[in-house]
């Protein structure tokens, strides 16, 4: 049998490799106050641009998954962490970095009763308190589904609900763990019934099998629930027993996916081979209320 070949990796997929001042004190401020960050356990391909330019997205909840997600690099495993004291160690390194924007993740933590969605709900309120003109997005699990957890979020007034659809609906399964297409499609709605003034994100990885088609019709689920804001980046094999790259896009269609998302009626759509949830995510709250702003007006 012959064994499948590997596409090497396409010139259009570059690091920047950034390790000044602000990076290295972003590193020793993370250490210092024992924090974790999506950027660094989940291996993010623009880690240096993003801490060079003092932005960092706070895991919380601990280290450990308990999902074992075949595109994650997360480790997987039974957490052992609970820290009721992290709210107010990742409010202080905001207040320290100044941040204007500021992304709060997690691990899935099925463990716990209420997912963790207590400690989301603390730490945007501790962010409040020490930075009350931080704005705050929140990229969440699905809770199983339990609308009280998302309740609990929804309660602590987050600016932008944040929650990834990953893949197409065919490929769901095969990619995520325990995750269902639909139960998130029906979170992102719960959300908006929740709190219709706080915009909803999600976000769509693609290189994993899907076609064309298929990314076009996931768009048009996110927007008959009247998600907000679309982010599309290239899916990378983060190790060797994680998934295969299928395809390479290249960046003209992550360019037609970006209109293709603007003609459907997002309010703005990140698309690019190195777009990640989290990327310049501050830039995509500001054009996404410009837009809204643009849009009351021409319906007044």
């Amino acid at each position: 049998m012959s064994r499948k070949v590997k596409e090497a990796k396409p010139d259009w997929i570059r690091i920047k490799l950034t390790t000044g001042d602000n990076y290295q004190d972003i590193k020793n401020m993370m250490r210092s106050k024992t924090l974790h960050t999506v950027c660094e356990e989940a291996r993010c391909p623009n880690i240096y641009e993003c801490w060079a330019n003092r932005t960092a997205t706070f895991m919380i909840l601990g280290d450990i998954c308990t999902r074992a997600c075949r595109f994650c690099a997360v480790n997987t495993g039974m957490p052992t962490e609970l820290d009721l004291q992290e709210p107010e160690r990742v409010a202080e390194a905001a207040e320290n970095m100044n941040l204007k924007h500021c992304v709060v993740t997690s691990v899935a933590r099925d463990d716990l009763k209420d997912g963790g969605a207590t400690i989301f709900a603390e730490t945007v309120r501790a962010i409040r308190r020490r930075v009350p003109f931080c704005s705050i997005e929140v990229l969440i699990p699905d809770f199983m589904g339990d609308i009280e957890s998302l309740r609990i979020v929804m309660d602590a007034k987050p600016d932008i609900l944040n929650h990834n659809i990953e893949t197409v609906e065919r490929m769901s399964d095969k990619v995520r763990a325990k995750a269902k297409y639909r139960r998130s499609l029906e979170l992102l709605q719960r959300a908006k019934q929740l709190n219709p003034s706080i915009p909803t994100k999600s976000s769509i990885m693609l290189g994993v099998g899907e076609e064309w088609d298929e990314i076009l019709q996931a768009m048009d689920d996110l927007r008959k629930i009247d998600c907000d804001i679309l982010t599309i980046g290239q899916y990378l094999q983060p190790s060797e027993k994680h998934l295969y790259v299928q395809k390479y896009y290249p960046p003209e269609d992550f360019a037609k996916l970006k209109e293709e998302g603007l003609q459907r009626g997002f309010s703005h759509v990140e698309s690019g081979p190195m777009v990640r949830s989290s990327y310049q995510a501050h830039e995509q709250v500001k054009s996404a209320a410009q837009h809204k702003e643009e849009s009351a007006l021409s319906q007044a």
